[in-house]
């Protein structure tokens, strides 16, 4: 009986350690995966330096020389140990970029090569050359730039992969230049994806725990195949292990247009949105509390031509989903200029249709509207708008109701209602009278909430107010 006891545990322990030497073997070849992908990726990765000539702070050349400003028999004297600091002064900083063509191609950040006088590309190869690079382009709404180095030679080069197929917790490895210690490879998993940061307005960024640091800036996130799904932009300073890199589906689009106009070209609506709230999508009757909220159309622009209003809700083009303000930015600034979409929208609890003719974005201005304010008599001191008052706010026409006054730890207080806003209309109903406003929520009965079209320094928004 003894020695059956010990049979069975030593099959068992036996067994156990077939499992480990199994799962240790998959461990060593998944190690083995990261050692053979730095090798085949590291050649195409570069390091990025660049000089910038920036001026030099008042109060910093006047503690290198506190005399400059005056003369005496002593000048001389001071300024042999005192010498004047030049008003401008050289600036050098490190990045990383990967090669993307064989002749010479190479996609970096635009903060890295921003204003630089001279963007040196270090290939780190066998003959260890540095060459002076050329930018093609840059787009700073994502952050990337296109550079060109001339060679005589083929060089390795890296492929873009899908960064919409990957998913969160696989696989993923950084190669840059952190701290200036080149070619530093790094491992880690997809932590999130679709992370808003507030970068900029296209923010759609993949989120790992791949350890990047400064200067790991334009170097490539790679999948376990060695293609790049993403482009290392952005740390949490404070934070540990928080990175976040361009999409690669976003940066191929981008760096091609970079390539062939030398410029990025996007689509255009002419709208002003703003997200949809839960007591929003309750005032409108919409089943979910998603999509862009327009709230007001620019005349003559696209949306305008086909008849979107305000009031109505973006919930898909070309059926892309829209959950929010970003996602309908990003999905058609996605587009070129001219370009036929259909969207969806809903108004007046149908589903709408359109198709619209994109036209130009002017990066000048911001397609998202600001701070969303609120409204209704709760708590509120109104009176009519006066025709100067309208003209100072650029209107038309002397229309609406002036937020006088607004009472502590009222609904409208809550709302965020603001001294000033001019409440042109309640649930779609223009409003141009204390007594129409009252009506009008006198007839909202069981919802007690209500939404307003306002006017706020000039900029026409969409706000709600709830009360009890």
């Amino acid at each position: 009986m003894h020695f059956r006891k010990v049979r069975i545990c030593f099959i068992n322990l036996l067994a156990l350690s077939i499992v480990f030497l199994l799962t240790s073997t998959d461990l060593g070849a998944e190690m083995n995966n990261f050692s053979d992908l730095a090798k085949k990726a590291g050649p195409a990765v570069v390091n990025i330096s660049t000089v910038k000539t920036v001026s030099a702070s008042k109060r910093l050349r006047k503690f290198f020389s506190p005399f400059q400003e005056r003369r005496s028999p002593f000048d001389d004297f001071f300024e042999r140990f005192f010498p004047q600091m030049p008003k401008k002064r050289k600036k050098h900083s490190l990045g990383s970029g990967f090669i993307i063509s064989e002749d010479g191609y190479i996609v970096t950040n635009a903060h890295v090569i921003s204003e630089a006088d001279k963007i040196k590309v270090d290939l780190k190869g066998e003959n260890n050359d540095i060459y002076t690079a050329k930018v093609v382009g840059t787009d700073k709404q994502t952050d990337l730039a296109l550079l060109k180095i001339d060679v005589d030679r083929k060089l390795p080069s890296l492929d873009f992969g899908n960064s919409k197929q990957m998913e969160v917790g696989e696989w993923v490895v950084a190669i840059g230049n952190p701290f200036g210690l080149d070619h530093t490879v790094t491992s880690g998993i997809i932590s999130a994806k679709g992370r808003v940061i507030g970068a900029g307005p296209y923010d759609n960024f993949i989120q790992t725990d791949a350890s990047i640091n400064p200067g790991n800036s334009g170097g490539p996130l790679l999948n376990m195949q060695g293609r790049v799904v993403g482009i290392n932009t952005a740390i949490v300073a404070q934070g540990e292990n928080i990175g976040f890199a361009i999409p690669s589906d976003m940066a191929k689009d981008v760096i091609s247009q970079l390539k062939k106009y030398k410029k990025v070209k996007r689509g255009w609506l002419g709208v002003v949105i703003q997200d949809v709230d839960k007591d929003t999508a309750r005032a409108l009757n919409l089943p979910e509390a998603k999509g862009a909220l327009v709230a007001s159309v620019k005349p003559g622009d696209p949306a305008d031509k086909v008849g979107i209003e305000s009031g109505d809700v973006i919930f898909s083009v070309e059926e892309n989903s829209i959950e929010n303000t970003n996602e309908l930015t990003r999905v058609i600034g996605s587009f070129p200029p001219g370009r036929k979409v259909n969207l969806k929208l809903w108004r007046n609890g149908e589903v709408k249709e359109f198709t619209v003719k994109l036209g130009s974005r002017n990066m000048q201005l911001a397609e998202k509207g600001g701070e969303a304010p609120s409204e209704r008599t709760l708590g509120m001191q109104l009176r009519k708008l006066t025709p100067r008052e309208a003209r100072a706010l650029n209107m038309d026409t002397a229309r609406g109701l002036v937020v006088l006054d607004i009472k502590q730890g009222s609904p409208a207080a809550k709302a965020n209602l603001r001294r000033g806003d001019v409440i042109l209309r309640a649930n779609k109903q223009p409003v141009n009278s204390r007594e129409k406003l009252k009506k009008i929520i006198e007839n909202v009965q069981d919802k007690t909430v209500i939404m307003l079209l306002i006017n706020r320094d000039g900029q026409n928004l969409f706000t709600t107010i709830s009360w009890d």
